[in-house]
């Protein structure tokens, strides 16, 4: 989990609507998760998962029996946490209810931000403080706006670099166009991203040595295909477990995302990740495009000291320089890559690395500089592997 971001809250709300009002409230404070539509068994895990200490859940006249019920669930289960029930600041049967069922508080819905803010802040210094599992795996994610072939080239170098160095290592190719990481390394795939999200359950060691595809160095790897939904339609709920899952079997993952648009599960990636690495070029249309998002997530509050930016295909003597946009991007500079059209073309054509085609070319060494800095930052992390979902769900 991120360093930056200070806490996770899940949330069970009326629609999507009472859910972004939220997220906009504690956008300063963390990052709120959707859990869907309620059940028992999903909260639980979730709440292992996330190490989330405060849930909000969704009251209202037609379901409040069910809906306290579930509050009374969770706080058998997990007496520790703090509970805030949502709901019609006007209904006094229903704000009963929820004191009566163990709600710590009660917060009408469009609740002015301040309000929602200050009543997490004063709860939260009265919760016992929760620690990240310390056995997950280290999580870099390459984002950019631009829909090209590169963000493919790039992350599967890097993380065949940090497969190298010793470490069991993912590619999570969800760039856009799909597929391209499978297509340069010339491998196919009979199991792929929306698989594993309907496989969570099963998502253990065995699955994952025969079903992942591997390339020759170890490197697994697990892209879209064709007739996954759109990242935008995929739970955070879901994309929670899955990425928590995955960091408990891999050292170190690395997940393309270049080219998605906006949308909740991209910012659980950018919560949920170690590194962020900010993907543009020299290119002032694809700037300002990039530029957009990441105004955005500042304006709403979005915590990216993990961030930092990376320059692909430069020029020397071309404008903007490196040290313009770092400045207009303000976020540090972690590297700039050269142009080199024509060993990029090679490999993407040939299906093989840089690492065979032009080992001394600067790209290629650049590449395994920074694989190599990913690699140290995760050096110390041990996947324990093991049906870990399963056990999160009290399956043996």
């Amino acid at each position: 989990m991120s360093e930056s971001l200070s806490q996770t809250f899940l949330a069970i709300t009326r629609n999507e609507a009472d859910l972004q009002w939220l997220q906009g409230a504690l956008a300063p404070l963390g990052q709120v998760v959707g859990a869907g539509s309620g059940s028992l068994d999903q909260l639980l895990a979730l709440i292992d998962v996330t190490f989330a200490n405060l849930i909000f859940v969704g009251l209202d006249r037609d379901q409040v029996v069910n809906q306290c019920a579930l509050i009374e669930g969770v706080l058998e289960a997990k007496p520790m946490l703090a509970i805030v029930a949502l709901g019609d600041g006007m209904d006094n049967q229903l704000v009963l209810n929820a004191m009566r069922a163990g709600a710590r508080d009660f917060v009408a819905y469009g609740s002015r931000s301040s309000e929602v803010a200050g009543l997490v802040r004063r709860l939260s210094k009265r919760l016992p403080q929760v620690a990240s599992n310390p056995s997950l795996g280290g999580l870099t994610v390459l984002y950019g706006t631009q829909c090209a072939a590169d963000g493919a080239l790039l992350t599967t170098h890097l993380a065949r670099v940090v497969q190298v160095s010793g470490q069991q290592t993912l590619l999570l190719d969800l760039g856009l166009p799909r597929g391209d990481s499978l297509a340069l390394l010339g491998l196919e795939a009979s199991f792929h991203f929306g698989d594993a999200l309907r496989h969570l359950r099963r998502l253990d060691n065995t699955l994952i040595d025969s079903a992942f595809t591997r390339e020759q160095s170890g490197l697994r790897l697990l892209a879209y295909a064709e007739g996954d939904e759109p990242l935008e339609r995929t739970s955070a709920a879901e994309l929670y477990m899955l990425l928590s899952a995955l960091r408990q079997h891999f050292q170190h993952i690395v997940v393309n995302l270049t080219g998605q648009t906006d949308c909740e599960a991209l910012r659980t990636f950018v919560s949920h990740c170690d590194k962020l690495i900010w993907y543009t070029d020299q290119n002032v249309l694809d700037c300002r495009r990039n530029l957009d998002v990441l105004t955005l997530w500042r304006e709403k509050g979005m915590k990216l000291e993990h961030a930092s930016l990376l320059v692909d295909r430069y020029l020397k003597g071309v404008a903007p320089d490196s040290d313009a946009l770092a400045k207009r991007f303000e976020l540090p500079l972690l590297m700039v890559l050269p142009y080199s059209p024509e060993v990029r073309l090679n490999s993407k054509n040939q299906g093989l690395p840089l690492f065979e085609l032009a080992p001394r070319e600067n790209l290629t060494q650049q590449l395994k500089a920074l694989g190599e800095r990913l690699a140290r930052r995760s050096e110390h992390n041990k996947p324990s592997g093991g049906n870990w979902l399963n056990r999160l769900w009290g399956h043996k």
